[in-house]
């Protein structure tokens, strides 16, 4: 048994010494669990513009552009977080998807501000 939490390993253990030893990190969880974050961090808000884009109305091939890079840019950022990569390729897989989100939030706000 291994806890990352010590209120986890209390429950299954019981108080005291005892419960710390059950208590670990594993460098590789601890990675996967940081990747999910920043997968949460960048996807999150893609999906909620991307919505909003795709109500302004844009042509069929810069909508799929702009979704397609942003896809092709997270897989690989994941990948280069996962294996690890050497920089700048996880930066600059994220670089991009951030272009990607920015470029239509400014569309987004284009539209509806009439700029």
């Amino acid at each position: 048994k291994a806890f990352s939490n010590p209120e986890d390993a209390r429950a299954h253990v019981g108080k005291g010494e005892e419960n710390k030893k059950y208590l670990k990190t594993d460098p590789d969880v601890e990675r996967v669990r940081r990747c999910h974050q920043n997968d949460l961090e960048n996807i999150v808000p893609f999906i909620g513009i991307g919505l909003l884009y795709a109500m302004t109305g844009p042509d069929l091939s810069s909508a799929l552009l702009h979704f397609r890079t942003f896809a092709v840019s997270r897989i690989f950022h994941s990948i280069a977080y996962l294996l690890p990569l050497p920089q700048p390729g996880r930066g600059g897989s994220w670089l991009i998807g951030m272009g990607v989100t920015i470029s239509m939030a400014y569309r987004v706000l284009k539209t509806g501000m009439y700029l």
